[in-house]
């Protein structure tokens, strides 16, 4: 995404605004909680610390620099670094979400991962969506743990916090984030007749397999 145009930032700045309101239409995130951010060139731009969907512009947007720096006067969310090393780690990666959405924060707070125990857990590139353990907020550590965690997978929960999720377009990453809190919901209401069974290795194969044939659950 090098060489973007004022017109590109302009047209991510709107995209991103409009993103984040659509979070907590979902009620992915409500008041302050969570934030988004997109690629832009050797930087991103993120949701500045306190932002809520009643007050974020396209103006407070912070464009966080490759090296770590902001404009003076403006301060992103806590959790740049998180952000930051989604996008290090991942090339191809062009926005991260994180939301501390109902249902992913109850199953973080076990600290274990989300088995497959349904098929569609398998969009998130794997049979199961990993937990990475708990470190306090906007630290390295968690920022390591998250970047590490989406290497095999698009998605994780992040230990007694919420989620995290990386795709290719901020409409892709909102609607990954939307999976999984509505994965998370179906896990923990299975759960209320007992531990739900699991998909065998030999099914998962055959759901990758035809999921690759058909391009299944492709997000743009």
């Amino acid at each position: 995404m090098s060489g973007m145009s004022d017109s590109d930032e302009t047209r991510l700045r709107r995209e991103l605004v409009a993103a984040y309101r659509r979070t907590e239409a979902l009620k992915l995130n409500e008041l302050s909680s969570g934030n988004l951010s997109c690629r832009l060139g050797e930087g991103m731009l993120i949701s500045p610390t306190g932002a809520s969907a009643d007050t974020l512009t396209e103006d407070a947007l912070v464009l966080v620099r490759g090296d770590g720096t902001w404009p003076a006067g403006q301060t992103p969310s806590s959790e740049w670094r998180m952000h930051a090393a989604v996008y290090a780690e991942h090339p191809d990666a062009a926005a991260v979400v994180h939301t501390h959405s109902d249902y992913c924060v109850a199953v973080s707070c076990h600290n274990q991962p989300l088995p497959g125990f349904h098929y569609l857990v398998g969009l998130f590139g794997g049979s199961d969506v990993p937990c990475v353990p708990y470190s306090t907020f906007g630290g390295e550590t968690l920022a390591r743990d998250a970047a590490l965690a989406l290497r095999e997978r698009t998605a994780c929960l992040l230990g007694n916090h919420g989620m995290i999720c990386r795709a290719r377009s901020l409409n892709a990453a909102v609607n990954l984030a939307h999976r999984l809190e509505i994965m998370c919901r179906q896990y923990v209401l299975a759960r209320q007749l007992g531990e739900p069974s699991r998909l065998s290795e030999a099914q998962w194969t055959e759901f990758f397999e035809r999921m690759k044939a058909q391009r299944y659950g492709a997000v743009r």
